[in-house]
């Protein structure tokens, strides 16, 4: 047998092996948070995930000389960027690989004939399988485990992939504050102006006994708002509602917000429990038979005291006009005595300036730095 074999992954049980290796790669690492198997599976699954509707995905796994899985990739065709920049851009994701050059190599060679086939001239990535869902490469941080929804890479992978030809499009940063170091007399003051310039200005928390008209508020606001920002690509309806079934789990409506001017919604913003501090003590990724008791005495007896800031809109009209830095004051002002000292705000894309400002001036600081990578497809022609 030859010393590595990378294939197309077929039938049940490859699928299957897709899913685990990263179970047994990251064995040995404390700071690793397995998603759940099952959520996995779904994100795979054609039928079940909306992602589907518009896009194509295929799996491919890396196997050595005894026949062992030694890496794993996804080659990716997102039908809603392609209409969006028609740029011929396909993607990479759900990557996973030993320490191996052969084995990088081998996996990107897979995927960029995949895509070659289907016309694409750049690979891009990671993206599990958008960057509507969990992206990006670590580049720093690795000495602490990642906040819900975040991803979370040993540190040679920036080095292989760089050697297969990647270079950094575009670097992701997530932001902590903890409401020890929070400055808030700046944002204070700025409020302050904000809501003497605009009179009508009203924040209020999120609506859960009419979450499915509040999850299309946000839903439009999202792409209204998120449209000129680099890599957006819009949510269908079928995507956003999938999101919002998965956040209405775990949503506390006194930590989502709707900043709306006149009464008419403008912004707003959502914030999560760090469900992955919880998650930490489910090392199998299976809730059944014991994680779902080791899931819940950590989420029932004070296991979770950090959230996450991942859904912020304004408006495009209404942008520049401090919306952004309200509804952050208000996070910081609201959620630490609910019991959450802790905040990671993320991913804040490196050129926007204004809310990475805002940040700062809050106490926040960038203690994780992400990066989205580009490659030429090989024999691609413009």
């Amino acid at each position: 047998m030859p010393d590595l074999v990378v294939r197309p992954v077929e039938g049940r049980r490859e699928r299957a092996a897709f899913i685990d290796f990263p179970f047994r790669l990251y064995r040995e690492d404390p700071y690793w948070v397995p998603q759940l198997r099952m959520d996995t599976k779904k994100l795979l699954n054609p039928k079940k995930n909306a992602f589907f509707e518009h896009g194509d995905m295929q799996l491919f796994l890396a196997w050595d000389a005894e026949g062992r899985v030694v890496g794993r990739i996804a080659a990716i065709i997102n039908g809603m960027h392609l209409q969006k920049y028609d740029d011929r851009v396909g993607f990479f994701g759900f990557f996973e690989s030993v320490d191996r050059q052969d084995v990088v190599d081998g996996l990107i060679q897979a995927a960029d004939a995949w895509l070659s086939d289907r016309g694409m001239t750049v690979m891009r990535g990671p993206v599990n399988p958008s960057l509507n869902d969990t992206a990006g490469l670590l580049m720093d941080g690795y000495e602490s485990a990642p906040f819900v929804l975040m991803t979370h890479n040993p540190d040679y992978y920036p080095t292989l992939l760089e050697a297969a030809g990647f270079r950094r499009e575009m670097t992701l940063w997530a932001y902590y504050i903890h409401r020890k170091y929070a400055n808030l007399d700046k944002l204070e003051r700025g409020a302050a102006l904000v809501k003497r310039r605009n009179p009508g200005l009203r924040i209020r928390t999120l609506n859960m006994k009419r979450f499915k008209e509040e999850a299309a508020i946000i839903r439009d606001i999202f792409n209204d708002g998120w449209q000129d920002n680099w890599g957006h690509v819009p949510m269908t309806p079928s995507e956003f509602d999938h999101l919002a079934a998965e956040m209405k789990q775990v949503v506390d409506p006194r930590m989502a917000y709707i900043l709306e001017l006149d009464g008419n919604p403008v912004a707003f913003s959502v914030t999560i429990p760090n469900m992955n501090q919880a998650l930490a003590g489910v090392r199998n990724g299976r809730l059944l038979p014991f994680g779902i008791f080791k899931l819940l005495a950590r989420v029932l007896f004070g296991g979770i005291q950090e959230v996450r800031l991942p859904l912020l809109g304004v408006k495009k009209e209404f942008q520049g006009r401090g919306f952004d830095a309200l509804l952050i004051l208000e996070t910081a002002k609201r959620v630490p005595p609910l019991g959450f000292p802790g905040c990671e705000m993320s991913w804040i894309l490196d050129n926007n300036m204004p809310m990475r400002n805002a940040l700062e001036s809050l106490g926040g600081t960038p203690h994780r730095e992400y990066a989205i990578l580009d490659r030429p497809i090989s024999g691609a022609t413009a």
